[in-house]
């Protein structure tokens, strides 16, 4: 009794071992990829704003979230994958199999996995990408912001404002207050519209990320081809948005609210687009997460797919049910977004779909049948010969259109083997006699034996029958005779 009520514990950690040994794999393979697509985009960012090594690190964890959130569904479902392929492809599986083990007692320890690995996705779903992303805008508007305040000096032209370019004659250095102000503004105009005033301030606003320029007492010169404009103000204000040099919005207001926050802003919205995206992303912070589950179970019959000496083609499927995963999803986040379909539905069609394909599939293998019926193999395979079939027929068009040389003489060999196999010389066993192919005993029921020719026959013990003797010298003439070519077409 007590080795039985271990067995499963031995088992399903032997089990969990084999899975979470190529998920930590892929998941460290991948993140390294994310990270270089990721990486090259803010090297720009990071050079232009002379970024140190402990704010660049900074940066960049709050990027992480964001890939865990595509990495760890796809580790999972390589890990389950390779896991059993592993398992099956050594007759491991046969084993548990022989030990009165069955598919659905193998399951337990894949759903424990799969539920962690979950778990987590969504912790990072909904809790850390959130907490990531307002993070991010914070030290993006930092770092914006020290780069402005530094550049604004006096006596010199401030660029560090991209396309508004500021000139200060004083800065009262305990007020900030700017005196004799130049603005040259060229945001969307051929000619820079030029902002002259005896003072300015700027202030900033983190919420809205913008930067505002306020000039006081002075005039706006805006240049035309015709007339120039020249408008004189008490008050004028310059707003600025301020974007890190990659150009990535940082006001990243959805993704930054908690799940509370979405659902409020989804009841108080009057637009119905805009209440339709903040019940998409709430939504997605569900499904994600799930289908990483979702996807993990499916691992498994594609995983138990491989055989001792037979290719594994668990891991290619795998990747090509991952793509078309995130393919359906972004479908059904399109329907969602131009409100074709409920949110709801569009954004949970695919977990279904691949939920009711896991299930398929797991009671396949446990019954010991291949995941695709053969009646829908059949049909597959019929419909993508019929589709291929034009393409088939041009090719061989093509083919022989371009090797006729090479086609003549295969014609040629062939024709010469069917001659060789009809002028071969058949022995009947019983009456050690032979014949000819123009003899009519030919093909007698006891002409079991051939030969090659009839010096070979008469070679083992063999005589001509009555009425081959007549008919030796035609077949020696039609052998010694050279074949016929081919026609030209």
């Amino acid at each position: 009794m007590t080795f039985i009520s271990k067995r499963p514990q031995l088992l399903y950690s032997y089990l969990a071992t084999e899975m979470l040994a190529p998920f930590f794999a892929s998941f460290l393979i991948m993140n390294c990829v994310f990270f270089l697509v990721k990486l090259i985009p803010f090297l720009n960012f990071v050079l232009d704003l002379n970024i140190g090594a402990a704010d660049f690190v900074r940066l960049f964890c709050y990027l992480f979230p964001n890939i865990f959130l595509y990495a760890l569904p796809m580790a999972a479902m390589m890990g389950v994958t390779i896991g059993f392929a592993r398992l099956s492809s050594d007759s491991e599986i046969l084993a548990l199999k022989a030990s009165g083990v069955s598919i659905y007692q193998i399951l337990p320890p894949v759903i424990m996995v799969a539920s962690l690995i979950a778990l987590l996705t969504s912790y990072i779903s909904i809790k850390l990408i959130p907490l990531s992303e307002v993070s991010m805008k914070q030290l993006t508007y930092q770092l914006l912001k020290e780069k402005i305040n530094e550049g604004v000096k006096e006596h010199v032209f401030t660029e560090a404002l991209g396309e508004v370019v500021v000139y200060i004659d004083k800065i009262d250095k305990s007020t900030g207050e700017w005196r004799n102000v130049f603005v040259s503004d060229t945001r969307g105009v051929d000619n820079p519209i030029v902002t002259m005033a005896s003072t300015g301030s700027m202030t900033s606003n983190i919420s809205s990320m913008m930067v505002s320029i306020i000039l006081r007492n002075g005039s706006l010169h805006r240049p035309g081809r015709d007339s120039a404009q020249i408008v004189e103000f008490e008050q004028y204000q310059i707003n600025i948005p301020l974007k890190p040099p990659t150009g990535r919005a940082t006001t990243l207001k959805k993704t930054a609210l908690s799940m509370k926050e979405l659902r409020e802003e989804a009841e108080r919205a009057t637009v119905e687009e805009n209440r339709r995206k903040y019940l998409i992303e709430s939504h997605k912070r569900l499904v994600l997460p799930l289908g990483c589950l979702i996807i993990a179970l499916i691992g498994l019959p594609l995983g138990l797919q491989a055989r001792p000496g037979r290719k594994a083609i668990g891991i290619q499927a795998g990747l090509a049910i991952f793509v078309l995963y995130y393919i359906l999803f972004t479908l059904g986040k399109t329907l969602a977004e131009e409100g074709v379909l409920p949110v709801a539905l569009a954004m949970w069609t695919p977990n279904g779909i691949f939920l009711l394909l896991a299930l398929f599939w797991i009671n396949r293998i446990a019954v010991e049948k291949p995941l695709v019926p053969e009646a829908m193999a059949l049909l597959v395979s019929t419909l993508w010969q019929g589709a291929t079939a034009p393409l088939r027929r041009l090719g061989r068009r093509v083919a022989a259109a371009l090797g006729r040389n090479v086609g003549d003489k295969a014609l040629e060999e062939e024709r010469a083997q069917q001659r060789a196999a009809h002028n071969i010389i058949k022995g009947n066993a019983k009456s050690r006699v032979f014949h000819v192919p123009a003899c009519e005993y030919y093909n007698c029921k006891n002409c079991t034996i051939s030969f090659k020719d009839i010096d070979v026959a008469i070679e083992s013990g063999f005589e001509p029958c009555r009425f081959c003797q007549d008919l030796i010298e035609d077949y020696r003439r039609e052998m010694a005779s050279p074949p016929s070519q081919p026609e030209e077409k």
